[in-house]
């Protein structure tokens, strides 16, 4: 299995997300947000499935004022933090594109 340090996962607040820009095998450069929720941190292809824009009201901000789910920043669709699932907006029913993710010994790492 592959890892590539994503960050220290202090850089992502419990409850928050954070924004990060990767670049994959063969030098793709790819934005990646990232939402913590205590030890487990969840992450996805910043890119809605409705447009292709980027979900973030500001650099690094993507999720309601609750805090409860991932919010694009373009028409409002509304996503689950744990499996990036459209509940709500144009793009109802699809999904963000997962980013495969460990935590381990603090380090947030990309894996697979």
């Amino acid at each position: 299995m592959t890892r590539a340090r994503l960050c220290p996962l202090a850089d992502i607040a419990d409850g928050e997300s954070n924004g990060f820009v990767v670049t994959r095998p063969g030098g793709e450069r790819v934005a990646v947000l990232a939402v913590r929720r205590g030890a487990q941190v969840f992450a996805y292809v910043n890119s809605c499935p409705h447009t292709g824009a980027p979900l973030d009201f500001l650099p690094g901000v993507f999720l309601t004022l609750d805090k409860t789910l991932i919010q694009c920043a373009t028409h409002g669709a509304l996503f689950r933090i744990e499996d990036g699932f459209c509940i709500k907006g144009p793009c109802a029913r699809k999904s963000l594109v997962p980013v495969a993710v460990v935590v381990e010994d603090g380090t947030v790492h990309l894996s697979g």
